[in-house]
């Protein structure tokens, strides 16, 4: 994300906080935030608008970093990335994920055949996929792209959509993004019915009033789905929103430790297939 695109995010909507000035800035703010909270992992997606060889500079130099703890991701909305590419980046270990695919921006249902092709090298190398569900910035159909989005229609948030790709790709990774906010019934339709779907509560673990969250996240665990639920923040430009993220956990009365731990660390890495090393490594065995 360049600098101009920095700066158009404005200040974080919670806190005021300005964003960084400088890729330099968000990398090495984004790592000691990461640090402060025991962040042990973190998937960073960058875009890949017009990228052929590599997927966003900003990715690079998170990886370049800290690549025990960053694993890099490929962005997009308008299927346009070249598979070659984006398989060869996955053979080289740029990119270990894909997402945060950005259907909706589009547009565009994730059951569009435009992404079979991503869907069917996702499925065959088992990468694992996070798809954008739900809601947006306030306005965002009025304003002109980069930082507007005019063809984003609410209703294609909706994670009944998913049904296509995950009939047709049985064996897909895949994990809806900011679990469904705000279709609760349709999210919890897709979990009950599609046991290899996972969500993550990036973004409305912060931004959304705490209570209207924790309503959401009460149903979800009260249907079942407590082992299913991954931690996230979605910061974007805002690192200081990775530490409201986890206060909107450990200030949750409701969850019970394990569910906690649950949450933050141990359904992602059941959902990644971290390694018995890497999670012995994550717990300074």
């Amino acid at each position: 994300m360049g600098v101009d695109a920095l700066r158009n995010f404005g200040p974080n909507p919670i806190t005021r906080a300005a964003p960084p000035g400088s890729v330099e800035e968000n990398v090495r703010r984004t790592l000691a935030e990461m640090q402060k909270h025991n962040v042990v992992l973190g998937i960073v997606g960058g875009s890949t608008a017009g990228c052929q060889d590599n997927c966003g500079e900003e990715v690079a130099r998170f990886h370049a970093v800290a690549p025990e703890r960053v694993w890099g991701s490929a962005a997009f909305g308008r299927p346009g990335l070249n598979i070659d590419s984006l398989r060869a980046q996955y053979s080289a270990g740029k990119i270990a994920a894909i997402g945060e695919v950005l259907a909706q921006y589009e547009g565009l249902s994730p059951s569009d055949s435009a992404f079979e092709p991503y869907w069917d090298l996702a499925e065959k190398l088992d990468i694992p996929v996070g798809v954008h569900t739900g809601l947006s910035f306030p306005g965002i159909t009025q304003r002109a792209a980069p930082m507007g989005a005019p063809n984003f229609r609410v209703a294609l948030g909706n994670p009944i959509l998913f049904e296509g790709m995950l009939n047709r790709h049985p064996k897909l990774r895949v994990f809806l993004m900011h679990a469904g906010y705000p279709f609760l019934a349709e999210t919890i339709g897709i979990l009950s019915v599609y046991p290899e779907v996972y969500v993550d509560i990036a973004v409305i673990d912060w931004i959304q009033p705490r209570e209207e969250f924790y309503a959401y996240l009460k149903a979800l665990i009260r249907a079942g789905f407590a082992d299913r639920i991954m931690f996230g923040s979605d910061q974007m430009v805002w690192p200081d929103a990775i530490g409201l993220a986890i206060d909107a956990i450990e200030s949750a009365d409701f969850l019970t430790e394990q569910q906690k731990r649950d949450i933050f660390y141990n359904n992602a890495a059941r959902f990644l297939k971290l390694s018995p090393e890497q999670i012995r490594r994550h717990h300074g065995r």
